[in-house]
């Protein structure tokens, strides 16, 4: 066998890798030292071994000499990938392929820990960013909490109970009408939840003649969960009525879907 054919056998790369038996290490260590070819061949293969463990290495944190020889296979022809076994006998050969291993597995180790490291952070980051969206969202709700209530104890707030109609008896609900900014807050929270492609309709009502004033549909009502809504009033306002109708709402009420209804007190 002629030197360039033992080169392309794949024998050293099973060398460096410590896969060979202490004989066949003997072998392959006295074909370096016949030939300077077969040395520099080894000293490649262990370069490229180093060299490709830094290529892969940040890619993929769990790396084997069967992914290195893989890549060392497709560069330099076919290679018989055995279980690894560290030579007995050849001192030259287990320093060689010792360092390698320290090396990658420095290298592994340094970017394990890297990544890890970044993963952590990320989580504090993720959890720090949910928990400031939580307290804003407490801090909004509580100020929006505390402006309705403050809205509807004002000295000046007429409030009118609702009762429930022949349609739904046991439906209550309770409008605080506020003249003076011609705003009525609607607390419906008495009210079913309305079927599928229906809507609360609000409606401002004069007695006499009985004039009914569209206040507007109530179309956030699964979303909101007080139940207090907020509806603009500038009638002169005798009555208050509650409606279930068809979504996008109606030009007049449909009364035999009057859900509540209430008069002011004289």
């Amino acid at each position: 066998m002629n030197t360039q054919t033992y080169i392309d056998s794949g024998i050293l790369e099973l060398y460096v890798a410590g896969a060979l038996t202490a004989k066949e290490n003997e072998d392959v260590y006295d074909m370096m030292l016949k030939h300077p070819e077969v040395t520099q061949e080894v000293l490649a293969i262990e370069t490229a071994i180093l060299k490709l463990t830094k290529e892969v290495a940040p890619k993929n944190r769990v790396i084997s000499f069967e992914t290195i020889l893989s890549k060392l296979k497709n560069n330099n022809g076919d290679a018989q990938i055995i279980a690894l076994n560290k030579p007995k006998n050849n001192w030259f050969t287990y320093t060689g392929w010792a360092a390698t291993i320290l090396l990658a597995a420095g290298l592994l180790w340094t970017v394990n820990e890297k990544n890890n490291l970044e993963s952590k952070i990320n989580t504090v980051q993720t959890e720090k960013a949910f928990f400031e969206n939580r307290v804003n969202t407490i801090n909004t709700d509580l100020a929006e909490t505390k402006t309705l209530l403050n809205a509807l104890r004002a000295k000046d707030v007429i409030a009118v109970p609702l009762a429930g109609q022949a349609v739904y008896p046991e439906a209550y609900a309770k409008a605080y009408w506020d003249k003076e900014s011609n705003t009525v807050y609607l607390d419906l929270q008495g009210l079913p939840e309305p079927p599928e492609g229906k809507v609360y309709q609000a409606w401002s009502l004069t007695l006499n003649p009985l004039t009914p004033t569209n206040l507007g549909t109530i179309d956030n009502f699964k979303s909101n969960e007080n139940k207090i809504f907020k509806l603009t009033n500038t009638n002169e306002s005798q009555a208050f009525g509650i409606t279930l109708e068809p979504a996008g709402g109606s030009a007049s009420p449909t009364l035999e879907q009057l859900y509540t209804l209430g008069a002011l007190q004289s």
